[in-house]
């Protein structure tokens, strides 16, 4: 069935082995003079962001690091950067690193450029007044955040995830430098490579789903499944490069057709345990698979949930509950939790609280 929808390309793309070199070119081509470069701390130490900040510098843009946040980025880190940006009359800002960094920089652009607090922009399109350009640097091939016009921040207080949405919250370039991905920590690696993983899986089933849709999470299913486990082992420039067009692929699928019930029984789990995205996903996903029955999945795999399984063991990743700490007498607390999560609505089979339960309890 031909379904309809809207595409429209926000971002430019930059692709290729040293494609980081350009970073200075393209701020000073969109008009960046000042921008604060929103960075964590794991970029210092890997040298990224001298790297960055020279490029930017020799290109006549001057630069103020932010560099003070964590691997789950929340609220009240949002709030300091905004402090340190609001007196510096920017006119962009970058985010090199992880899916920390980018989701960051967009959240700090949000309250920088509209006031309030990012509870304020839960949802999508509830800026009044433009953001300012950015160029996102992803260094890890996971959240595909560097394809899409969300940001994904955590209630200080509560801990729960917020998707916060706007047209100029999309990246006005990204580049894609496969050098920069293949230097990341395996076990970083690990977490974020299955996370892009899930990407695909999700987004090719939910019941938002379209044409354009189904193509990213075909491709990008293509491109991660051929190259998670060899990336494990024997990291190279041409295996790095598929996983971060996969990761871009998925996360452009995201953007199109949104998650399901995983990520919905995913983000409970780190908020009550700290439990690590990625590690969350790893123990939900094959189930949810399984659970939803969906046929278009056949098409990724014959029997996708035990490859998915399998992909995970290679990894290292934990396989039940039990593994990320979690206690069987919370499962009725997280299958509430999990029924509140955006992404349960666009999953294919109807999820509600008795449906997390029972997912849950697939996992434990």
């Amino acid at each position: 069935m031909i379904t309809s929808f809207r595409y429209h390309a926000r971002t430019a793309v930059e692709f290729g082995p040293g494609a980081l070199d350009r970073l200075g070119l393209l701020a000073w081509e969109r008009g960046l003079r000042r921008v604060l470069l929103v960075s964590d701390h794991g970029m210092i130490g890997a040298g990224f962001v001298v790297r960055a900040v020279k490029l930017l510098e020799d290109a006549g843009v001057t630069v103020t690091p932010f560099h003070d946040f964590g691997e789950n980025p929340d609220t009240a880190m949002v709030e300091k950067g905004r402090v340190i940006a609001a007196p510096l009359a920017l006119d962009g800002l970058i985010g090199l690193g992880g899916g920390s960094s980018l989701d960051c920089a967009k959240s700090i652009n949000f309250v920088l450029t509209n006031g309030g607090t990012m509870k304020d922009y839960w949802g999508y399109d509830h800026a009044a007044k433009p953001l300012l350009p950015m160029i996102g640097v992803p260094t890890t091939t996971g959240t595909g955040t560097e394809a899409q016009s969300y940001a994904l921040i955590s209630d200080a207080e509560t801990h729960v995830k917020m998707a916060c949405g706007a047209p100029g919250a999309a990246f006005a370039a990204v580049i894609l430098d496969p050098e920069l991905v293949v230097s990341q920590p395996r076990a970083v690696f690990a977490q974020t490579g299955y996370d892009a993983i899930s990407h695909a899986v999700e987004s090719m089933v939910t019941s938002k789903r379209n044409t354009w849709s189904e193509a990213m999470a075909r491709e990008a299913w293509r491109l991660l499944a051929d190259s998670y486990e060899r990336m494990l082992t024997r990291p190279d420039i041409e295996t790095g490069a598929a996983m971060q067009m996969g990761s871009y692929f998925a996360g452009a699928a995201i953007e199109a057709s949104m998650l399901g019930a995983t990520h919905a029984c995913a983000n409970p789990l780190t908020a009550r345990y700290g439990t690590v995205h990625g590690r969350a996903i790893a123990v939900m996903l094959p189930h949810v698979v399984r659970w939803n029955a969906q046929p278009l999945h056949a098409e990724l795999h014959p029997s996708l949930a035990a490859r998915l399984r399998e992909m995970a063991d290679a990894a290292g990743l934990p396989a039940n509950l039990r593994a990320v700490g979690a206690r069987e007498e919370d499962i009725s607390e997280l299958a509430a939790a999990a029924a509140k999560q955006w992404t349960g609505r666009f999953n294919p089979r109807p999820f509600d609280e008795a449906a997390a339960r029972e997912l849950y309890q697939c996992a434990w």
